[in-house]
C-alpha cells in the first residue's frame, strides 16, 4: 500500500512525505497547492510503471509549519523536495509538476540540474503564476497579477471565517458533480477521483493555505535558458487559473520542449489521467533513465 512518512527539511521543519507502492522509474511529483498525490491517479497506481514519491507543503496534510512563518517561499519548498529525494535515496528522477508546483519543479531543476532526468509541467508556468490567471475572463494581462494578488490577500484575511465554513461542507459525489460543472473544472473529472480530493482540500486551514498562495505568487518569471533536460508542457484549453497561451509561450522559450494542449481545465491530472500518463511516458523515453 502507499505509505506516508516524515523527514526533516534543511531548516529542521518536519515534512510529511508520500510514496506509492509502484515499481519502476523514479518519479517525484511537485504537486498543486492543497492537493493530494491521488489527484494523479494514473501515475500513482501500483502498475503505473513508476516509483512515485511526493510531499505535502509546509503546514498542510501533516507537514509541520516552519518555526519562521516566512519560510514558505518557493525556495523553501525546493529544499523540501531535495530533502525528500535524499530521504528516499533518489539521486535522479523524472519530475511531474502541476500548477504552483511548476514553479518549484523548475526552480529545483535550475538549482539541481543533475537530479532531473526529465521535467513535465502541467497547467503551470515557471514564475509569474498570478500573471497568468483570468485570461479566459478577458482580464488585461497587466491587471492579472495585481487583481490575483489582492484577491489572495483578501481570502487570507478571511481565512478564520472561511475555514469553519469549508469544514462544514458535506463532501460527496453530488458536490463533485457541481464542482465538475462549475467552469473551474470540466465533467471529465470522475467522482471516484474528485470526491476524495475535495474531502482533503476543504479541510485545510484557509488562512494558512492562502498565505502559501500569496508567497508562491511572489516567485518571478524565470529565464529558461538553463533548461537542458527533456521537457514537456501540458496546457488546458479551458484553464481559468493558468492561461493556455502563457503555457504555449513558455514552451516556445525552450527550443527542445514538447507541448500538449488538452480540452480540459486547470485540473488536467484528474480530468485526463491517461493522457497525462502518455505524455509522461513519452518524456521518459526521451530521458536517459
Amino acid at each position: 500500500m502507499a505509505t506516508s512518512f516524515d523527514f526533516d527539511s534543511a531548516d529542521g521543519t518536519a515534512i510529511r512525505g508520500w510514496r506509492s507502492d509502484g515499481e519502476g522509474l523514479p518519479l517525484v511529483i511537485s504537486n498543486g497547492l492543497g492537493t493530494i498525490p491521488q489527484a494523479w491517479p494514473a501515475l500513482v497506481k501500483p502498475d503505473s510503471g513508476y516509483r512515485a514519491v511526493s510531499w505535502y507543503y509546509r503546514g498542510t496534510f501533516g507537514s509541520e509549519r516552519p518555526r519562521d512563518p516566512g519560510r514558505i517561499q518557493v525556495e523553501d519548498h525546493v529544499q523540501d523536495m531535495v530533502a525528500l529525494m535524499d530521504a528516499e535515496g533518489i539521486d535522479r528522477a523524472l519530475v511531474a509538476c502541476w500548477s504552483i508546483g511548476v514553479n518549484i519543479g523548475f526552480e529545483f531543476a535550475q538549482r539541481h540540474p543533475d537530479r532531473v532526468a526529465g521535467l513535465m509541467a502541467v497547467a503551470g508556468v515557471p514564475g509569474g503564476t498570478f500573471s497568468t490567471m483570468g485570461a479566459p475572463w478577458r482580464i488585461p494581462k497587466r491587471m492579472r497579477r495585481p487583481i490575483a494578488t489582492r484577491a489572495a490577500k483578501v481570502l487570507r484575511a478571511a481565512g478564520p471565517v472561511l475555514t469553519p465554513v469549508a469544514h462544514a461542507v458535506p463532501v460527496n459525489d453530488k458536490l463533485s458533480w457541481l464542482v465538475a460543472h462549475s467552469g473551474f473544472m470540466t465533467p471529465a473529472a470522475k467522482p471516484e477521483v474528485l470526491t476524495p480530493m475535495l474531502g482533503e482540500f476543504l479541510r485545510q486551514d484557509w488562512k494558512w493555505y492562502m498565505g502559501l498562495a500569496v508567497a508562491a505568487g511572489e516567485h518571478r518569471p524565470m529565464d529558461l535558458s538553463f533548461v537542458t533536460c527533456p521537457t514537456t508542457l501540458v496546457a488546458g484549453k479551458k484553464d481559468v487559473l493558468t492561461s493556455m497561451q502563457d503555457v504555449v509561450e513558455t514552451a516556445a522559450k525552450i527550443p527542445h520542449a514538447q507541448i500538449t494542449v488538452l480540452p480540459g481545465s486547470h485540473f488536467l491530472p484528474m480530468e485526463y489521467p491517461d493522457l497525462i500518463s502518455t505524455a509522461l511516458g513519452e518524456l521518459a523515453r526521451r530521458s536517459d533513465l
